[in-house]
């Protein structure tokens, strides 16, 4: 799959917007929409599945949402993609909901150095094997703001869009995340002694 710039400029935004117009006036300018935001709306929904035909199908939902609620999009000022994850975001969690089934989280290496360093200021290596039990304990929303922040990277910015708060909130929400899995693993380790 084709890597997804996260930011965009403010041209490409107002551009975004006038395609978007388009598309609110003509449901067959969406096109242009679908095929651009295809790929990394997939990659969100199978980052959260780890299946290929279910990311498949909840795509094909999102974008059907999309088309049907497209004349209630409102411009924000932010791509048009935060909308998109919003819908994917929510369609997911619904999907879990209905089948009764534990979320999946794709854990990448490359990003658990930094969450680590946020969460306990102290080496990867010594604290490995208690992560995965501390994601469990997590609720699901705040299971989908790590995810967010640390193995997908997005800024703040587009988690409050995703999450329809507000940045500082976003902010506030991950902080307090990080302290409640910091405090999840030093009694796991508390508890393996």
């Amino acid at each position: 799959m084709n890597s997804f710039r996260r930011t965009v400029s403010n041209h490409e935004i107002e551009d975004e917007w006038h395609a978007i117009q388009s598309a609110q006036a003509n449901p067959s300018a969406f096109r242009p929409l679908y095929d651009r935001y295809y790929e990394p709306i997939f990659q969100f929904i199978h980052n959260r599945t780890q299946d290929e035909n279910l990311s498949a199908d909840i795509c094909s939902q999102v974008f059907l949402k999309a088309m049907q609620r497209l004349g209630d999009y409102t411009f924000r000022g932010v791509p048009f993609s935060a909308w998109l994850y919003r819908i994917a975001s929510n369609e997911v969690a619904q999907w879990y909901r209905q089948h009764k089934k534990l979320r999946v989280v794709s854990v990448e290496e490359t990003n658990l150095a930094s969450m680590f360093e946020e969460v306990l200021d102290d080496d990867l290596e010594k604290f490995r094997p208690y992560l995965v039990p501390a994601l469990d304990v997590l609720k699901a929303a705040d299971l989908e703001i790590v995810e967010m922040r640390f193995f997908e990277q997005r800024p703040f910015k587009e988690i409050a869009e995703v999450l329809n708060i507000t940045e500082s909130n976003a902010k506030v929400r991950t902080y307090r995340v990080l302290e409640r899995l910091k405090k999840i693993i030093e009694s796991q380790i508390g508890g393996a002694k």
